[in-house]
Order: C-alpha cells, then structure tokens, then sequence
C-alpha cells in the first residue's frame, strides 16, 4: 500500500501524540501550529492512571515518570485542612502503572516535541489552514501564508476553538462558558503533599496536584454568571481573598502570595459535540472534537488515546473513512462519559451538593476510565 500522507493541524497534546504515534505506523506526516514559538501556556496537568497508561503506549512514560509526580490516591479534606477520606485512583494490575500523576505543562511540551522531531515529522509554525477542498481522493490544502499541500487525511488537533472544526462543521455547537473559573498556581511542594489533595465543604473546590519532587500547582474553582476578568497586579489578592475561608496548608499558601506568585485565571468551557467527529477525509480529535471541564483530570489523556486508537484503525483498514468509522465506535462513548460527567461534577459543586455527591461520580469514572480503550 502506497504510504499515506497526513496534516496535523495543532501542535498540543493531542497533535504531537498523533504525530508520534502515526509516524510509527509509516505515515508521512506534517504537523502545523498557529504559533510561531511553539508554547504552551499553563501552571500543570493532573494525569489520571489511564492518562499514564496512554503515555505508555506512546512511549513516553519513561521520560515522564522520571522527572513529573506519579502515585495513587486522592486525599480528600475539609475546610480547615483535616483529612476525611482517600479517593481510590485505580488502575489494572496488568497495566503495571501509577494510578494517578502530575507534571508541568512545559516540560511534558518538552518530552513530546522532542519525540515529535525525533520521528521525522516535517513542523511548520505560525500558520493554520484557510481551506481544506476534499474531493473523495485526498484533500487539498490551502496555508493561511498563502501556500498550499494535498494529503490523504486531515487531523484537527487545534483545539477547543479549533479553525479545522470551523471549517467541515460549520454549523457545530460552539464553546459554552460552564459557570466556573479556574485559578491556577505554581509552587513549591511542601513534604505533607505526597499526592494529590481535594478541599471540599467549602464556599469552592480547591486542589493540590503534587507535578514532580518538589512543585506542586494549586486549582480553586470558582463559581460566576460571567466570565470572571481579573487585572494581572489583583490576581494574588483576590486568590488570597478567595482562600481566607481554609485552614491548614491552603492558609499557608494564602499568606505567602505576592505580585510574584503564577497564577492563571481561565473561565471553564466545553460542548459536548455529536458524532461523527469526521467528514470525508478530515477527522477531528482531542479538544476539537469533545472539550471537556477539569473535573475527571481525563482531557489530555483523552487526546493521546485518540492518537492511539486512531493510529490502530488506520493500520486495519484500507481506507481512511472506513478507519475513521472505526475510530467513532471505538471513542465516542468513552469520550462523552468524560465530558458529560465532568459537566454532571461541575454542578454538583457550584450548587454546593454535600462532599460524598460530589465524590461518588469521580470514583465511578475513574472506575470506568481504568477499563481497557
């Protein structure tokens, strides 16, 4: 068979794990970024046991498990900081994996850009696609810098405002603020933070995700009826503001900001798409295709099992539709489980339902999560 030609359109997670895992197969592959430096923005990433596993299957999880933070557990807490209970994180005996972890978001750009690079891929930055003509034989097309290319598929890894998705779906539901605003913080991790930990009972929900032997990054969830907009100088008091009502380590950490503490504040979006995620030769994948809110920690994992049940159906089928019929039978259950229970979760806490409401769909998630993909 004639070795297929494919564009990647989004340099993230998802992309970058496509990329990998389709040059493996032999596919000529090229990837392509809106942004000329290729970054990533962002304190860290939770990563879930089945995210861990993903990255093994890619091939990464030695590289990532040598410089992030794995274990298992969730420590659950109140208010003032007491502990109440362990959430488990549970993973098949098989798999021979953590159950949970976390890493920076630079540094894991960093394994799979270098993996990226490594596999051949041809990368071209600062750049999208203006126009994708498929005439049932291949799909040609036009760069935004003018210039053009014909491939036998078309990957949409760009994301939860993603152009590819623009352009073969049109009419597609479009990104939806959920109610909540995620504050997210960079900083040294304390030796009491041996995993991870969730402050529940409170006026919001607030995290700590342990990112490698000594950085941690904090999450609180806050609930508003509009986008919550924050001047860059305000963030560290009204973070301050917002953790004055906890006790125990979040206190601490509430003390010690400043104008130099790395915080981010980005408002909570997501859809949940109908299938197919596909439209001839143009699949959509990753965050372009079933945007999800941080609750089950399960977006990026999401994107790389794409990556890899992707690669899988084009290596059994003769053709790229048939491959991309599989590819929906095999993720969209999944993948709506994620979104529509993190949505159900992100409920659960702006109406302040009691802390076991809040836990129990977490766990049985988790539970189906750990099954095989």
């Amino acid at each position: 068979m004639q070795q297929r030609r494919a564009l990647i359109v989004g340099g993230g997670i998802g992309g970058m794990s496509a990329a990998i895992a389709l040059a493996e197969s032999g596919v000529d592959i090229e990837l392509i970024d809106l942004d000329p430096q290729w970054r990533v923005y962002g304190a860290g990433i939770t990563i879930t046991g089945p995210t861990l596993r993903a990255f093994k299957a890619l091939g990464v999880l030695e590289d990532i498990m040598a410089k992030a933070y794995t274990g298992h557990g969730i420590q659950v807490c109140g208010v003032d900081g007491a502990p109440l209970r362990v959430l488990p994180t549970p993973v098949r005996e098989q798999d021979g994996i953590p159950g949970c972890g976390g890493i920076l978001r630079p540094l894991l750009h960093t394994i799979l850009s270098t993996r990226v690079r490594a596999a051949g891929v041809q990368v071209r930055l600062g750049l999208s696609v203006a126009r994708c003509d498929d005439d049932g034989d291949g799909v040609s097309v036009t760069f935004t810098d003018g210039s053009s290319g014909r491939f036998d598929l078309v990957i949409g890894a760009d994301g939860l405002f993603s152009r590819v998705r623009d352009l073969i779906f049109p009419d597609a539901p479009r990104p939806a603020f959920t109610g909540q605003n995620a504050w997210r913080l960079k900083l040294p991790r304390p030796d009491g933070i041996d995993r991870r930990h969730f402050f529940l009972g409170g006026p919001y929900k607030v995290g700590l995700t342990p990112v490698s032997a000594d950085e941690m990054y904090l999450f609180l969830l806050q609930n508003s009826t509009e986008k919550l907009r924050v001047a860059e100088a305000d963030l560290h008091l009204r973070l301050r503001e917002l953790l004055s009502a906890y006790g125990g380590v979040l206190r601490e950490i509430a003390e010690a900001l400043s104008p130099r503490s790395e915080i981010v504040l980005r408002p909570l979006e997501a859809f949940l798409m109908p299938g197919p995620w596909y439209r001839g030769r143009v699949l959509l994948i990753g965050d372009a295709a079933h945007p999800t809110t941080p609750q089950l920690a399960s977006g990026a994992g999401l994107a790389v099992e794409d990556a890899l049940v992707l690669r899988d159906c084009l290596d059994e089928s003769t053709d790229v539709e048939s491959a991309f019929e599989r590819y929906m039978a095999r993720r969209y259950a999944r993948c709506r489980l994620v979104v529509e229970n993190s949505l159900e979760i992100g409920r659960r806490e702006q109406a302040g339902r009691p802390i076991e409401e809040q836990t129990q769909l977490v766990e049985q998630s988790l539970e189906v999560l750990a099954q095989p993909i």
